[in-house]
C-alpha cells in the first residue's frame, strides 16, 4: 500500500463532497486522462475537469461517499457512491461506481470510472426509457453525444 496515493484518492473525493473543483484539479496530473461509461475518453486536464465543473454546477446537491481506497507505487482503485438529481427528469440517482486510478509525479494521470449504464439509466431517465433502451448501442451513443456536447457548450462558454 503505498500511503502518499491512497491520501492523493481520499483527497479528490473529499474536494468532490465540497464540491470543489479547484481541490479536485490539484491532484490531477496536467496530462490526465479520464475515462467513463459517458464521457468515454478526455484528455488532459482542462478537459476533464471541464466535465466535472459542469456535472459540479448542474447538481449542486451531489453526495460522494468513497470506500476500499487502495493504492500501490503507480496504480490504485475505489469504489464511490454518487447520489444527485439528475437534471433533465428531476429524478434521484444513487449511482455504485469502481474507479482506477495510475499515478506519475504525486499526481493522477490515469483516471477510469465503470459502472452499469443500464442500472443508471433507469434511475436517470425512468423505468421505460432506462429498462427497454438503456442497454442498446444507439441509446448510449445518443446519451454520450448529448453529454458531450454539454461539455463543448459548456467549455466555449466558460
Amino acid at each position: 500500500m503505498n500511503d502518499q496515493n491512497a491520501v492523493l484518492i481520499r483527497t479528490f473525493y473529499d474536494a468532490f463532497g465540497r464540491c470543489d473543483p479547484d481541490a479536485m484539479e490539484r491532484c490531477y496530473h496536467p496530462e490526465v486522462t479520464f475515462g467513463d461509461p459517458v464521457f468515454q475518453e478526455l484528455e488532459g486536464r482542462d478537459r476533464v475537469m471541464g466535465m466535472w465543473r459542469m456535472l459540479l454546477g448542474r447538481n449542486r446537491d451531489i453526495g460522494v461517499a468513497v470506500r476500499d481506497v487502495s493504492a500501490r507505487d503507480h496504480d490504485g482503485s475505489a469504489h464511490w457512491t454518487a447520489r444527485y438529481t439528475f437534471g433533465r427528469t428531476g429524478r434521484e440517482v444513487v449511482n455504485e461506481i469502481d474507479a482506477l486510478f495510475r499515478f506519475e509525479g504525486g499526481l493522477i494521470i490515469r483516471h477510469h470510472d465503470e459502472f452499469d449504464f443500464k442500472h443508471w439509466s433507469k434511475m436517470a431517465l425512468g423505468r421505460p426509457v432506462g429498462l427497454f433502451f438503456g442497454w442498446t448501442p444507439m441509446f448510449r451513443a445518443t446519451i454520450r453525444g448529448r453529454a458531450m456536447r454539454s461539455l463543448e457548450e459548456f467549455m466555449n462558454v466558460g
